[in-house]
C-alpha cells in the first residue's frame, strides 16, 4: 500500500522534474522541444558568426563601419518596433551585406513571469510577435527573414507553430558577452575564452527598445574581440553561411 507521505513525496519528485524539463525546453541552447534551434555550426573550418541582438539603432551606423573595415558580414536580430524608428539604418545594415533575422516586434518576454494571466502570454501573442516583426523586416528593409531568436533566449509554447509558418530556424548561440550590464574588458575576455571553430558570438547593438541605447562597451570590446580572433585564424560568417557544411 502506497502511503500518503509517499505519494505526496512522489508528486513533489514529479513537479521538480516537470520543471526541470520546462526550464530546458524555455533556456536549454540545444533544447528542440519548442522549435527546432541551433547553438552553433560546422566546426570543420576555422569560423564563427558574430551576432547583434535588439537592433537598429543610432549606434548600429558606428558597428557596421567596424566591421566594413575589417570585411566582416554578421547577423543582426531586429525588434520591430526599432526599425520602424530607424528604417534607414535597419536598410543599410542589409545593404551592407549583413545577414537580418527577426527578434520580435517588441521584445517581449515570452516566458510568463510567476502569477502571469494566460489570455497576455498566449500561443497568439507569441504568432503576433514574430509575424508582426517578419512583415516589418519585409516592408522597411526588402528582405524575409529566415532566422529568429526569441528574447532573452527564451523560447515558449506557439514558437513551433510560428517557425513552421513564417519558415524560420531558431538561433540560439555559443557565447553571450553580457554587453549589457559589463564593461569592454571582460566582455571582450568571456568572447575570446568561449570562441571555437562554429560558435555563434551573441552581443547587442540595442538594448530591447530603448530609443538612444547605449552600446559603447559592446564596441570598445568589438575593437579586442576582432582583432584578437582574427590573430587566431578564425574567418568570419554570417548564421548562414556558418550552417553550411
Amino acid at each position: 500500500m502506497i502511503t500518503r507521505s509517499v505519494a505526496i513525496g512522489c508528486a513533489a519528485v514529479a513537479t521538480v522534474s516537470a520543471a526541470g524539463i520546462l526550464n530546458y525546453a524555455v533556456r536549454g541552447r540545444s533544447a528542440q522541444i519548442f522549435g527546432p534551434s541551433v547553438y552553433r555550426g560546422c566546426s570543420s573550418r576555422r569560423s564563427i558568426a558574430l551576432t547583434f541582438d535588439d537592433g537598429p539603432s543610432p549606434k548600429s551606423f558606428e558597428l557596421i563601419e567596424y566591421l566594413a573595415r575589417w570585411n566582416i558580414r554578421a547577423t543582426f536580430f531586429q525588434c520591430g518596433i526599432n526599425i520602424l524608428r530607424h528604417p534607414p539604418i535597419a536598410r543599410q545594415i542589409h545593404e551592407a551585406g549583413h545577414e537580418i533575422g527577426n527578434h520580435t516586434y517588441s521584445h517581449l518576454l515570452l516566458r510568463p513571469k510567476l502569477g502571469y494571466k494566460p489570455r497576455i502570454n498566449s500561443r497568439r501573442t507569441v504568432a503576433r510577435q514574430f509575424s508582426l516583426a517578419q512583415e516589418i523586416i519585409e516592408r522597411e528593409v526588402g528582405v524575409t527573414p529566415r532566422l529568429l531568436r526569441a528574447p532573452y533566449g527564451m523560447r515558449w509554447f506557439g514558437m513551433r507553430d510560428v517557425q513552421r509558418e513564417l519558415g524560420l530556424l531558431g538561433v540560439m548561440w555559443t557565447v553571450i558577452g553580457h554587453d549589457w550590464e559589463w564593461p569592454a574588458r571582460p566582455i571582450a575576455d568571456l568572447v575570446l575564452k568561449k570562441a571555437s571553430p562554429g560558435g555563434i558570438i551573441c552581443l547587442h547593438d540595442g538594448r530591447d527598445i530603448q530609443p538612444n541605447p547605449d552600446v559603447s562597451e559592446m564596441l570598445k570590446a568589438m575593437k579586442v574581440i576582432v582583432p584578437a580572433l582574427v590573430d587566431q585564424g578564425y574567418s568570419f560568417e554570417t548564421v548562414s553561411e556558418l550552417l553550411r557544411p
